[in-house]
């Protein structure tokens, strides 16, 4: 049964509504004193496992959740992950015993903001709550005001749930074969076509060409945020991006490759879950290797777009990496396979590729050196300077496309 705790009058200053959820009473009972004296923070409940976290989350709204990563049934990952969905403006802290890379991936990956090792002072508890709120304010700032729906069982009123944005990766797993082309003007395309706010993420961080195919200068990129990571919130990361003259925004990748470094996983999938409050569409172009930076990415994209080439090396790669997202658990229907520089005059056929790696081919866009190459030298998209040509409109059919995929998934 779930411990609840009677709200504080209101004094007419907003204090922090902190919701405890640990499967331990004595460890809910010792966090309750902690914090007794803080005028600043309110323990507005505490839940004995993961599921009724979830429930009191929903139901009380609080500005941070206390949660334990280990617990039996519904375990703190999982919680974590479903309150992100469920209550975005909710920041989340983890809790553990154990202070292993791993726990801390997995719980960044999950939406938590801070991570705890028990155990911990007052001190660094209530400075970890104080700096987590903080940093949420701008994020609740941009929050719609809630809107008011009739009242349901014992005349409380819900809370219409606000609309997300998707983030789109774009991946090969052998490099050469168009990403970052496709990335870009598929940003391009939506933003013109379908009338969305779209931004483009550079995560190929090392050897980034999204500056150069948008003919922008990197002044800012996402390694400015690397000092910043403990302060991080939207403003910070709006004034990264740089606007584009076709409406997109970019985040460029880092201006040398030995600056790389500085950018985190946990930095990137911050970034990334915050870009979902902030636009409709964040294409990410990545690298081709599969390390920690582009498997957060991926698992955190709601579709990924996979993309060959009619040539043997570039199918046996894709052919490989299904492999992986099939290891992974990586629902098919999150994947949409593309084949670029598709050319009927070479005797390997879209339907040859499908038959050999069994995924169905979702758009095709026609091999047009020559488009491509006078794009990239001008830095000018084609889908903006060639945009009658068969491949600028074959673009366009992709992005729409992609968004009818996308529709599909959130009416599910």
């Amino acid at each position: 049964m779930a411990e609840s705790v009677a709200p504080l009058r209101d004094d007419g200053e907003h204090k922090i509504r902190l919701l405890l959820v640990d499967d331990i009473p004595e460890t809910r009972e010792n966090l309750r004193k902690l914090l007794f004296f803080e005028s600043d923070i309110e323990v507005v409940g505490a839940a004995t496992n993961g599921e009724e976290g979830i429930q009191m989350a929903v139901e009380l709204q609080p500005d941070i959740v206390l949660m334990d990563i280990n617990m039996p049934g519904v375990d703190g990952i999982t919680a974590s992950e479903r309150i992100s969905l469920q209550v975005p403006f909710t920041q989340i802290i983890m809790m553990s015993v154990q202070g292993e890379a791993d726990y801390l991936r997995r719980s960044m990956l999950a939406g938590a903001r801070e991570f705890l090792i028990k155990p911990f002072s007052s001190d660094e508890l209530v400075s970890s709550i104080r700096r987590v709120y903080q940093l949420g304010a701008s994020r609740r700032q941009a929050m719609p005001a809630t809107t008011k729906m009739p009242a349901g069982k014992g005349g409380v009123a819900e809370p219409m749930p606000r609309k997300i944005g998707r983030v789109v990766s774009v991946f090969s797993a052998k490099g050469g074969v168009g990403c970052s082309t496709i990335a870009v003007n598929l940003a391009i395309a939506l933003q013109q076509n379908v009338a969305i706010k779209v931004a483009v993420l550079d995560t190929s961080l090392q050897f980034g060409d999204v500056g150069v195919l948008l003919n922008l200068y990197a002044s800012r990129t996402i390694a400015d945020l690397a000092s910043n990571v403990d302060e991080l919130d939207d403003e910070l990361i709006a004034d990264v991006f740089i606007a584009h003259s076709s409406g997109i925004k970019a985040m460029l990748a880092p201006p040398r490759p030995e600056v790389a470094d500085t950018v985190t996983p946990s930095l990137v999938s911050e970034v990334l879950r915050r870009l979902k409050t902030m636009f409709d569409v964040v294409i990410v172009d990545t690298g081709s290797m599969l390390d920690d930076v582009v498997l957060n990415v991926l698992d955190l994209s709601d579709k990924i777009i996979v993309v060959t080439t009619p040539e043997i090396p570039a199918i046996k790669d894709a052919k490989l990496f299904f492999e992986v997202t099939e290891a992974l658990e990586y629902e098919r229907e999150r994947i949409m396979f593309v084949l670029n520089k598709a050319d009927k005059r070479i005797n390997i056929r879209a339907e040859d590729i499908e038959a050999n790696i069994k995924y169905a081919i979702h758009g095709q866009l026609p091999l047009d050196e020559r488009t491509v190459t006078t794009a990239v030298n001008q830095g000018v998209p084609y889908v903006l300077g060639s945009k009658n040509s068969p491949l600028a409109q074959a673009t366009v059919q992709l992005g729409k496309r992609l968004m009818s995929l996308l529709d599909e998934k959130e009416v599910e």
